[in-house]
């Protein structure tokens, strides 16, 4: 989704306010699979010339403008609206974003909603059954405010941690990013709703989105993006693909025959509709290369999917047969996802403490411990005096901004504009949830004397930090949709900060609110640090949990953190060095093209990059401390089927991930996650883990299918991407086979 959007809405606030009042890999179910197609066809059949652009175009329902006709009286404020047929009985299509929850849209409804924390927050989890959870929660939500379409399901892997939208996102790994994104999706759509899965594909930047050209072989694309859009979509069932801004080599992401019509739909038989990002039509041309819905008519250069697909449709058999295969596909979503059967209703019952406790749960299990020397968490309730220093940690926590923007009831705790007196100065804000972190803390140790500064004044901090026994920094790194990083620095000096109050006070507790990896100049003066991301509506609860030990943490990294900017394939995000910020991404003129090289790294993303450079990160990926202890047995292997035996040897309940990786392929070094499960242990306790490896995830994409060399493949289990157990050696045939239609068996070839 797209700030043009929120662009539009500065000029018109005045006329908007009273319009306001790792298992197995699920496939599709055939039997139900057959019988939407069935009715597809019997309603395609049934629908009049007149109908058949009715769903095929959809606008924002909000009055953009003073002369911009009223939405429809059925619409909902939301992201997006499409007519339905009630001839026919195929119900409106009511958008909403995004992922982390049912979109603020800048308070127009006034009914908050449950704000998930952020994806990498999620991921960290590496909880299949938890991100479903939260899907079905937030998917929920939206089916009783009205919505029945949930523009979720982001799972573009992170390519440059300089991403303004990292945070949306499910990390770096294929396996982990496709199968989380496929539980949220499954989640999500078990309320009858249709979720999006996004943005396809190779969406890596923020800056230039309109116009950068992602450059990348196909066999890099097959082994890294497309194929965590595929997992994704293999457990997910997504009703709908939301294309990119980008381009892909060469070719605009929602008018490419390659990605829509070749990849998409040929090779991987996908069923639903692809619905273009906010503005990102470029002609009515995008319907012969695969777009089947022009979303947020308004924001495009002309409404392309309407009267101009009606009149090509008249003259031209390709454009008339490619509208029925449009109707077709979004009508399959419709019954697949049983909208027409379970209508979504404005005013249905929230169970609003229960979703919180969702959202805590997601945000503990997202929380990772990076650092913790000499014991110095958990902290005990009997401390006598804690410095509680910036990160307005007395006042709420971080969000990211953009459309995945989340508020409760009543807005954002605190929103900082960015300032200016452009069109984005009122609304493209710092917000902060209504979760408090110090009022949490005092909440779970009342005998503690706590003193809170906002950390504007070093001196002032470092004179509490002096005073007390722990000195705890909250620190943040604000991201929002539209824009991406400079570097992976603290803003606002809060690097200096950090390292004036360790100097002060040698038992110093670093909190991170970020939205991706940051570099920590300060670390070895820590006795602790804690990656909390923007964890959402119950942060503050969840953090206080985590810090004085009623909840063990558990996250694990789901990104790699460089341990500085020379690590990564990009010295500079392609473009940010010559081009002024601009949030809508569009080219400062029309014919610009900036090329983004995604060849240099391929598909070795993050830790499979430092892998093969031979780095050494400030923090891997997987990494992810306790306040227990855990053990895994020898690896045992038989083929692509693993085992091992993790067990709790320490004096706490807890959990900890269990992760495969494959190490070496016929001598070659080489490293990709094979396999992970998250494992809950009673102390003492132990359990068996089995893992069943995805041949895809051993093998290469050459010559339009999978081959796995025969020869000797070397795997080991591991703490995190760096620190690896023994190796086990097995030996595989050759094999070849090629990507079947989405729930169907792989075809040997």
């Amino acid at each position: 989704m797209t700030h043009h959007r929120v662009m539009l809405l500065a000029t018109t606030l005045a006329i908007l306010a009273p319009f306001a009042g790792t298992g197995a890999i699920a496939r599709d179910r055939p039997q139900a699979g057959r019988d939407a197609s069935a009715r597809a066809e019997a309603t395609l059949r049934r629908m009049r010339g007149d109908e058949k652009t009715v769903l095929t175009h959809g606008i924002m329902p909000l009055p953009l403008g003073e002369n911009a006709p009223a939405p429809p009286a059925d619409a909902i404020a939301g992201a997006g609206y499409v007519p339905g047929l009630p001839r026919l009985g195929v119900p409106a299509l009511r958008e909403t974003d995004a992922s982390l929850g049912v979109a603020y849209v800048f308070g127009l409804r006034k009914d908050g909603a449950t704000a998930l924390p952020s994806g990498l927050a999620m991921a960290s989890s590496w909880n299949d059954a938890l991100v479903e959870q939260g899907g079905r929660m937030i998917g929920g939500e939206a089916k009783a405010k009205g919505f029945n379409v949930l523009l979720a399901g982001g799972v573009n892997l992170m390519r440059d941690p300089r991403n303004g939208r990292n945070f949306e996102y499910l990390g770096e790994d294929p396996l982990l990013a496709g199968t989380l994104a496929g539980h949220a999706i499954r989640g999500i759509q078990s309320n009858n709703i249709i979720s999006t899965i996004k943005h396809f594909a190779l969406n890596g930047q923020e800056t230039a989105r309109k116009f950068v050209d992602s450059t990348i072989s196909e066999s890099a694309a097959r082994e890294s993006d497309l194929l965590a859009f595929r997992i994704g979509m293999e457990i997910g069932n997504p009703g709908s693909v939301m294309c990119a801004y980008n381009r892909v080599n060469g070719e605009q992401a929602c008018a490419s025959d390659r990605l829509l019509n070749r990849v998409l739909k040929r090779d991987w038989g996908y069923k639903g509709f692809v619905m273009s990002d906010w503005g990102a039509v470029p002609g009515l041309n995008a319907a012969l290369k695969g777009l089947d819905q022009q979303s947020g008519e308004q924001l495009d250069t002309g409404v392309f999917f309407g009267d101009r697909l009606a009149a090509a449709a008249q003259s031209d058999p390709a454009y008339a047969a490619r509208r029925d295969d449009m109707n077709r596909r979004i009508l399959w979503a419709i019954y697949e996802h049983g909208l027409d059967r379970s209508p979504a209703g404005a005013g249905g019952a929230i169970d609003v403490q229960g979703n919180a406790d969702v959202a805590q749960r997601v945000a503990e299990q997202g929380i990772v411990l990076l650092r913790n020397q000499h014991g110095a968490l958990p902290l005990a309730a009997s401390s006598r005096r804690i410095a509680v220093i910036g990160g307005y940690a007395d006042t709420g926590v971080l969000s990211g901004a953009g459309s995945s923007q989340v508020q409760g009831q009543g807005g954002p705790a605190l929103s900082i504009p960015l300032g200016g007196t452009g069109p984005w100065a009122s609304f493209i804000t710092q917000s902060y949830q209504r979760s408090v972190p110090l009022a949490a803390m005092k909440a779970l140790a009342p005998q503690t004397d706590f003193r809170f500064r906002d950390g504007r004044y070093i001196a002032d901090a470092v004179a509490q930090a002096k005073a007390a026994d722990v000195a705890i920094v909250f620190a943040t790194q604000w991201s929002t949709e539209g824009l991406d990083q400079p570097d992976l620095s603290l803003p606002n000096g809060q690097d200096a900060l950090i390292d004036a109050v360790a100097r002060a006070n040698p038992n110093t507790i670093v909190v991170l609110e970020t939205g991706g990896p940051v570099l920590m100049p300060w670390l070895d003066r820590t006795v602790a640090v804690v990656e909390a991301w923007y964890p959402g509506g119950r942060g503050g609860e969840a953090i206080a949990s985590v810090l004085f030990g009623r909840t063990n943490p558990s996250g694990h990294l789901p990104i790699t953190f460089p341990a500085g900017i020379n690590q990564l394939p990009r010295r500079v995000v392609d473009g940010f060095d010559v081009l002024e910020p601009d949030f809508t991404g569009n080219p400062p003129h029309g014919d610009m093209v900036l090329k983004a090289d995604y060849n240099i790294e391929g598909s070795d993303i993050g830790y499979r990059w430092n892998a093969r450079q031979h780095l050494k990160a400030l923090f891997p990926f997987g990494h992810g401390l306790s306040y227990t202890r855990f053990t895994t047995s020898a690896l045992q292997m038989n083929g692509t089927r693993a085992s091992v035996t993790v067990a709790n040897t320490g004096d706490r309940d807890g959990a900890t991930v269990a992760q495969l990786y494959l190490v070496s392929r016929n001598g070659k070094p080489g490293q990709r996650l094979v396999g992970y499960q998250r494992v809950d242990l009673a102390r003492g306790g132990s359990q068996r883990v089995d893992f069943d490896i995805d041949p895809r995830l051993l093998a290469d994409w050459a010559d339009g299918g999978w081959s796995m060399p025969a020869g000797t493949y070397v795997f080991a289990t591991g703490e995190d991407a760096e620190t690896l157990g023994m190796p086990v050696s097995v030996r595989m045939a050759a094999r070849r086979w090629i990507d079947a239609p989405l729930g169907q068996p792989v075809r040997q070839r």
